[in-house]
């Protein structure tokens, strides 16, 4: 299956979730049996490589192309929570959004110091919540080896505040506007 064929599995769905918003739905690409096969084996191809020792996914989507890119590579999977999801005793960060402030968290020692992981993601727009999941991640002592996302919005400059901060970022899929 090519990029072009993976690209036309993703639903746009216009003026959602407000006026002038072009969302990109990846549900459609995950509900595609083979689609999603071919997804996880493109983001295997970037990811396998770097020889990760962990996959980190953030909530919610990434949590689905995370534990199957997990499976692929034969590694272990971390979830990237919101705040109180998680049940035992958690880190976290707390970062800045466009209408106000959220909270990203994981379990206490569940990432150990010197840990090499993949971040995994299903979109990239601005790149708040991968910034933060990522200095998260440094500051539990981890070596974030990359963000890898499905999709990338490249015209509001998530990949390339990632790599401002110095984490190296790929995405498989690119939609043009936001």
């Amino acid at each position: 299956m090519s990029i072009d064929s993976l690209t036309a599995l993703v639903r746009t769905i216009p003026d959602f979730p407000k006026p002038g918003i072009q969302f990109r739905d990846i549900t459609t690409l995950l509900a595609d049996g083979p689609g999603l096969a071919e997804l996880i084996d493109q983001m295997a191809k970037v990811a396998g490589p770097l020889d990760p020792d962990l996959i980190v996914g953030v909530e919610a989507r990434g949590f689905i192309l995370g534990a199957a890119l997990a499976l692929k590579l034969g590694k272990g999977f971390v979830p990237v929570r919101k705040k109180g999801k998680l049940p035992g005793k958690t880190v976290g960060i707390d970062y800045v959004l466009e209408y106000g402030t959220d909270r990203l968290e994981l379990h206490e020692g569940q990432v150990p110091q010197g840990a090499r992981v993949l971040l995994v993601d299903d979109l990239i727009a601005t790149g708040g919540t991968a910034q933060a999941a990522a200095r998260l991640l440094r500051e539990q002592g981890a070596q974030v080896l990359m963000a890898l996302f499905a999709i990338d919005l490249p015209a509001l400059g998530g990949l390339a505040a990632l790599e401002q901060d110095g984490v190296p970022s790929r995405a498989i899929l690119l939609f043009e506007g936001d």
